[in-house]
């Protein structure tokens, strides 16, 4: 969706929370929905979903920046989320980050200039077991090293 203005994201952000209304804590939901049609956070929604919620811009700053998974700008057409918790660790975990980090020359929370993968850290997704794992576009993986990286990135080229 190309947008022209602040107030063509405002108008949409409307439209996106209405359905929400009438939900009991209706934040989460609303900026995940706000999240889900822009592929991001934008901030023109923030005063949106403010005034629906009788809430300060702050407040739903807050929440926008407090939880990971909430994006400020777009990312890139591939998610790569890998796994920070200590049983990923333990088992390589920080050198499968530092391998798929070099191999995109990006850092967390970045984007490569091609837009086409985002690298973002997760902590844990339950399958420790099968550590180090992460998330390709919601997909989980398991058991990664480099070449399995970079098999993963080759996909996403």
């Amino acid at each position: 969706m190309q947008l022209v203005s602040g107030s063509d994201v405002s108008a949409r952000t409307v439209e996106i929370i209405a359905p929400f209304l009438s939900l009991e804590g209706p934040a989460m939901p609303m900026i995940h929905a706000v999240q889900a049609a822009f592929g991001f956070v934008p901030e023109a929604s923030v005063p949106v979903v403010a005034q629906a919620l009788n809430l300060s811009r702050a407040e739903v700053h807050g929440l926008v920046s407090f939880y990971h998974d909430f994006r400020h700008e777009p990312a890139g057409r591939t998610v790569l989320k890998l796994c920070r918790a200590e049983a990923c660790q333990a088992l390589g975990a920080d050198r499968v980050a530092a391998h798929a980090g070099a191999r995109l020359g990006i850092g967390w929370h970045q984007t490569t200039p091609d837009d086409a993968v985002t690298l973002e850290p997760v902590f844990c997704l339950g399958l420790c077991a099968a550590a180090p794992c992460g998330m390709v576009n919601g997909r989980t993986v398991a058991r990664l090293d480099a070449a399995r990286i970079d098999a993963i990135l080759d996909e996403c080229s």
